[in-house]
């Protein structure tokens, strides 16, 4: 192996020593979160309620946590009723008919199916069905039947009241969400004109599939935005940041039509270039100029600010956007009304209202019927 193979493979190895290590920092609190959750709910089932080996306290109040991360509110109280459900009817089977064989076929089935009429999702029907097994092939002692059942909403209630007392950033993460999904609408931009530049069909098509998979990260902006404000809601010692989530919330509309109007952009150039269909210089620039401005953008949201300083380059690019090339084609100009349309929603995205942010865009320039 050469001197300069192995001079990469060292980057290669910082590199992913350096990810790892920043993957484990940003998950510390929710790994000690889980350890304190679980010993408390063992310590009120065994300590409080004087119930014998209460393995059901922790395994429930770790499901609980583990499966949430990311969606905390919601999955705790999922989880928590699916185990609840389970070990309940489990419970309740073994006791009157034991342990065995068809048992077991029975309890599954009339687990799952109590927490399909309960309204409940594939998460909560599938975590019933687990419990339930464990607790028909688990008999319990003497005097024990139904305290596991206590253990596991025991569990589940110390998992509640530790997401509610220290949620895990619920004003970070739909933000952070907000700023990868605006960085992706930037990178998304940067290929649509280097494949325009290039002739590029197949960067072009892929860009085209990257584009429809960006609502798949919108989706996860709004679940962690719903999360976040049904956290701060209940929650006593978050209450005061409502403000800051909501304002966050109010941003995923002109998100969602910046990529709306991207995913139309991004398909008229990918007709483009398969037609071998010439774009203006000038539209390329405005293309670039989005996608940096984009970054910027994301760069101030994961910084948790307001992107304001993007105002001016999104005002120059809407004024810029107005001059209508003469050589352009059908696709040329559909991208430039796109770009003016992401101008707006994306002045939106900084916090300026509707008015003022079309107000930034003025008319095309042109002899000819406007697009406007």
């Amino acid at each position: 192996m050469s001197t300069v193979d192995l001079a990469r493979a060292a980057r290669r190895s910082r590199r992913e020593a350096r990810v790892r290590t920043d993957r484990l920092v940003s998950r510390m609190f929710f790994i000690v979160q889980c350890g304190l959750g679980a010993a408390t709910a063992w310590w009120v089932a065994s300590d409080v309620l004087q119930h014998d080996r209460p393995f059901f306290a922790p395994v429930t109040a770790m499901i609980s946590l583990g499966m949430s991360f990311g969606q905390r509110l919601r999955r705790v109280t999922e989880v928590m009723l699916g185990v609840a459900v389970g070990v309940f009817v489990g419970d309740v089977f073994v006791h009157f008919f034991g342990s065995g064989f068809w048992q077991i076929i029975v309890v599954v089935v009339l687990s799952m199916s109590v927490a399909a009429l309960l309204g409940a999702g594939m998460l909560l029907i599938t975590q019933a069905g687990v419990q339930s097994v464990i607790v028909t092939t688990l008999v319990a002692g003497s005097g024990q039947a139904f305290t596991r059942w206590l253990d596991a909403v025991v569990g589940g209630c110390v998992a509640l009241a530790f997401t509610l007392v220290a949620p895990a950033a619920p004003l970070r993460r739909p933000r952070q969400q907000a700023s990868l999904v605006v960085h992706e609408i930037g990178a998304i931009l940067a290929d649509t004109a280097r494949s325009l530049r290039t002739g590029d069909s197949d960067l072009a098509s892929a860009t085209l599939s990257r584009a429809r998979d960006s609502e798949a990260m919108l989706d996860e902006a709004r679940a962690l935005s719903a999360e976040g404000i049904a956290v701060v809601r209940l929650s006593p010692f978050r209450r005061r940041h409502l403000p800051g989530v909501q304002a966050i919330a109010d941003l995923l509309e002109p998100l969602d039509r910046a990529i709306r109007n991207l995913r139309v952009l991004v398909r008229r150039a990918a007709i483009a270039t398969w037609r071998e269909e010439a774009v203006p210089t000038a539209y390329l620039r405005l293309l670039d100029a989005l996608a940096e401005t984009c970054e910027d953008i994301a760069r101030e949201l994961g910084e948790r600010r307001l992107p304001t300083n993007a105002r001016v380059g999104l005002q120059r690019i809407g004024e810029a956007s107005a001059v209508i090339d003469p050589s352009a084609g059908l696709s040329g100009e559909v991208m430039r009304a796109q770009i003016r349309s992401m101008v707006v929603d994306l002045l939106m995205l900084t916090g300026m209202p509707l008015d003022e942010a079309r107000d930034m865009v003025p008319e095309s320039m042109t002899t000819g019927p406007q697009d406007d």
